[in-house]
Order: structure tokens, then sequence, then C-alpha cells
């Protein structure tokens, strides 16, 4: 802990754990970080931050902290995820645009929690942690690289803003569109999704139980804005759409590897457009892997969307062994 205090800009700041209490004062923080990088759609409001602090492994006490001013506000956020057999860790971090100079303690101090996890990881696993940031954050940028972390990605918020009612989407011969019923299809769409994305870069199964919880309960959860199209009694593609921070959000749009290159991601985008253009929003946005293999990006900038913010993943080894991925396999 000496190499954590001594970075310190201020003695008068506090480093501690995380409390339930904070959670406020943290999502308060995170809108205006979020907000000084000119992108509040990535923010999460108190009810999405206490959901994600009661997520299955996350133990808020031990995983996440704050920096505390001397007048009680909230100046830094950290935590640590078990992203997957305590071999990919993930740390997220915010830091207020008047006291950036906390970004060394803060990770540091996470980092120091996620070499905890090493020891329970597999003996043979290479085990990392990575770090996102905007990329435009230029301290953040140089904070990460004297750390000794390297940049392996980046991920792009695409946005369309629509001046008129989007084309009708032209759906392929043989699928049909048929209204989401949680309760007999949300089994079928987890399936779908895993398999939609088993290629993708960072990704892991998601148990049902996981999965249920971030997509259900939300207040945010609307059954009619979600989109699932059929080929018989398999779901061939689907988008899982929500309003999110004043806009409308595409949160996962997948294809199924049969029903590829036919124009199923097309048209679902296009109806996704549609529906909320109906419901008075002209502003839709969405994540993607800026190296995605599908050739999403290519797709999303057909139909209009373009680059609003990049982000950048950063990473580094905390033990060299085998890669994960590999350890997926032989399970």
């Amino acid at each position: 802990m000496k190499q954590i205090q001594e970075t310190l800009p201020n003695r008068d700041l506090k480093l501690r754990a995380v409390t339930w209490a904070d959670v406020n004062a943290v999502a308060r923080l995170i809108y205006e970080v979020c907000e000084a990088d000119g992108d509040i759609t990535v923010a999460v409001t108190p009810e999405e931050l206490e959901r994600q602090w009661h997520t299955y492994g996350f133990n808020l006490e031990t995983d996440a902290f704050v920096m505390e001013a001397p007048d009680g506000r909230i100046v830094g956020y950290t935590e640590m995820f078990n992203h997957k057999d305590h071999a990919d860790l993930n740390i997220d971090g915010y830091f207020h645009p008047d006291f950036k100079s906390v970004g060394a303690a803060l990770l540091q101090r996470t980092e120091e929690r996620a070499r905890a996890e090493v020891s329970l990881a597999a003996p043979d696993l290479r085990v990392f942690v990575r770090s996102t940031i905007d990329g435009k954050d230029k301290i953040g940028w140089s904070l990460h690289e004297q750390l000794g972390f390297a940049p392996v990605r980046h991920h792009w918020r695409m946005e369309i803003r629509l001046k008129e009612a989007p084309p009708a989407p032209n759906f392929p011969a043989g699928v049909e569109l048929r209204p989401f019923d949680k309760e007999a299809h949300a089994h079928l769409v987890w399936q779908a999704e895993n398999d939609s994305f088993s290629e993708h870069w960072g990704l892991h199964v998601r148990s049902f139980e996981h999965w249920s919880r971030v997509r259900f309960e939300s207040s945010e959860f609307d059954p009619a804005l979600w989109l699932v199209v059929w080929d018989g009694d398999e779901i061939a593609g689907f988008s899982q759409n929500r309003f999110r921070m004043g806009i409308g959000w595409i949160s996962v749009l997948g294809v199924r590897r049969p029903w590829r290159k036919l124009g199923l991601g097309q048209a679902l985008l296009q109806h996704s457009f549609g529906e909320f253009y109906r419901r008075g929003m002209s502003t839709i946005g969405l994540g993607v892997d800026a190296s995605n293999s599908t050739g999403a990006t290519r797709l999303y900038e057909r139909v209009g969307m373009y680059v609003a913010t990049e982000f950048v993943t950063f990473e580094k080894e905390l033990r060299p062994g085998r890669e994960l991925e590999d350890a997926d396999e032989r399970r």
C-alpha cells in the first residue's frame, strides 16, 4: 500500500472500498465523466449500477474502490470483475475531469486486487487483465501505458440520426418475424445469442440465469422492442432493443451462421430503426467490435450509421500460460 499512498496527488484524498450507500454518488460520477467525454449513452443509472453490483461472483466490498475528496464527493471509481475462470479479468474505471490524477492510485489498487485472482486460476492458464477507455482520453492512455498495459482492441459506438422514416425491411424468403414471448422464447433466444457470438473476441458463454438478470431485470426492458426472426422452429436472428440514456439502443443484434449473407441483419436493423422512429426516436445507437469478423461494421455503415465514439481496450498479462479459449475448447 505504500506505493499507492505515494501516488496520491493530495494526501487529503481517501482511497477506500465501495459501500452500497455509494451507488448514487458513483452513478453520478460515471455520468459526469461520460458527459465530459461527450457520450452520455455509455453512462449508467443507479438502478443499472446496483444491478451490476449484484452480479454473481462480484463482491462489492473487495472488488471496487473509490477516491473520496475532503468534502465527501466521490471523484474516482474502479472495479475489478472476474470475467472468466479467474484468468480473464476486467478493470473499469472513471475519474472526475477535475481529478484525473487520482487514476494512478486507483488503477494500481485495482490491479493489486486482480493479482489476487492469479492463484485461483488453473495453473497452466494465461492470466490477464483488460481495461477499456474512451479513445480521446489521452491521460488515460498514457496512464495505462505507464502501468504496463498495451492497446489490443478497438470498439465503436455507432449511431444514426434519422431525418425521415427508414426504408421498409426486406426479410429473406422463408423466415418469419414473430412477437417475443418471454416465457416461451427467452431460453431459445439465450441459446441463439451464445451461438451467434461464439467466435467473437473476448466473449464467453453466460449462464441463462446471468443473461436473464441482465436482459430482463431492468425498467427499460420492453418485449415489444425485441425482434426475433424464425425459420420454422429455429431462431435465425434477433435484435434486442430498448431505450437508453435518451436514445434508441440496439443492445444485441445477431444472425446465426446458416442465415448469414441473406440480408437478414440489414432487415433487422431497418425494422429496428422503423420501430424507434414510430415511437418518436430518431437517434439510434449500438456498440460493435471494430475488428468484428462477421462484417458487422460494414453492414452498419451501409445502412447509414457512423462512428460516434471509439473505445480502446488495454491488456496487461499477469501470468503467461495457455490461452483461455483453448481451455474452453477442451471441456
